[in-house]
């Protein structure tokens, strides 16, 4: 398996309409936080979500949450 890649340090704060969604979880792809396929092969698969309703929220772009494909404040403790 591959590392993660950390695409961003800092989380995507994005309001998303109501639908499924794909977060990376690789970090390789070039549509963060959303997943476009570069995983392929590095042993990661990406996160299926869903928003029940339109809300603004922030999603991890260190991809080292333990709550993904929402932030939960890792990316503050990463070297």
């Amino acid at each position: 398996m591959s590392e993660r890649v950390i695409a961003e340090r800092l989380p995507a704060v994005l309001e998303l309409e109501p639908g499924t969604y794909w977060w990376c979880a690789c970090g390789r792809s070039k549509n963060q936080p959303f997943c476009d396929g570069s995983h392929k092969g590095t042993g990661f698969e990406p996160v299926k979500f869903e928003a029940t309703e339109k809300r603004r929220r922030a999603y991890c772009q260190c991809k080292h949450t333990a709550e993904g494909p929402f932030c939960d404040g890792t990316h503050s403790s990463l070297e």
